[in-house]
């Protein structure tokens, strides 16, 4: 009887390897385009999760154009602060790797565009009953803003 063959591990984690940073082979350059690349992708998917939340809006009754997933509290909430967390945090990563490019101070309009276009569909959205939710998510986006600032006269005044 033959003995089955073993698997050879370090071959199966090796392909891993390739798709690694590597600073021999790879430039700072590429490595920001990919990051921008995959930063802009979830900040687009972030933004339409809370622009258009899961499950829909109520058509009719009282709730109308509220979101109907509010009606579970907290795995409303969890999703909308991981959701916010994860744009402001794209949003973040996109100014940082944009520092001094060419249209810097439009790009900066149009994020912080867009955050306030996020904010005032996550109020539309919420329900009235969740307005201390609402002052957090106000917070959050102060304090995300308050971190860049602080990182960008960093980077002005070395």
């Amino acid at each position: 009887m033959s003995q089955p063959k073993k698997n050879n591990t370090k071959r199966s984690a090796g392909w891993f390897k390739k798709f690694q940073y590597d600073e021999v082979r790879d430039s700072p350059s590429d490595a920001r385009n990919v990051l921008l690349v995959v930063v802009a992708l979830i900040a687009a998917v972030t933004f339409q999760a809370g622009v258009n939340p899961p499950g829909g809006v109520w058509q009719e009754g009282d709730r109308v154009g509220r979101a109907i997933y509010a009606s579970q509290k907290r795995a409303f909430y969890v999703f909308l602060i991981s959701n916010t967390l994860a744009l402001f945090t794209c949003i973040l990563v996109i100014t940082s790797l944009t520092y001094r490019f060419p249209f810097h101070l439009e790009i900066w309009a149009a994020t912080a565009s867009m955050m306030i276009t996020y904010a005032s569909a996550v109020f539309a959205v919420t329900p009235n009953e969740s307005v201390r939710f609402r002052y957090l998510l106000i917070a959050a986006s102060v304090l995300c803003d308050e971190v860049f600032w602080l990182f960008l006269q960093e980077v002005l005044y070395e």
